[in-house]
């Protein structure tokens, strides 16, 4: 089960393969009712990026400061999600869900 704020690599590859070259990690974002009836998910890219934006949310993830990007949402098939690598954190969780109101309002 694909879970909101699970942290996965996701395969950008052209076609999906049991051999992925292109992986990128990023955040479920889509609400876990959708991730349960749909064989999409909608990702957020996970980034290094030290750009400030509003839609850049900073994050503590693998000892780092890392970028929630929601201004790069996507959906993609859940075949593409190759491994989960960890989860978002719960104080993380609230700004992403509030930054994403503010967004879509």
């Amino acid at each position: 089960m694909v879970n909101r704020f699970d942290v996965y690599l996701i395969n950008l590859d052209d076609r999906p393969s049991d051999d992925p070259k292109n992986t990128r990690p990023a955040v479920v974002v889509s609400p876990d009712e959708l991730n349960r009836n749909v064989e999409t998910a909608i990702i957020a890219p996970l980034s290094a990026t030290k750009a400030h934006y509003p839609t850049r949310i900073p994050v503590e993830f693998l000892n780092e400061t890392r970028y929630v990007i929601l201004d790069q949402l996507q959906t993609v098939d859940r075949t593409r999600l190759v491994k989960k690598i960890g989860v978002i954190d719960k104080a993380s969780e609230a700004v992403i869900i509030a930054r994403l109101l503010e967004l879509f309002s």
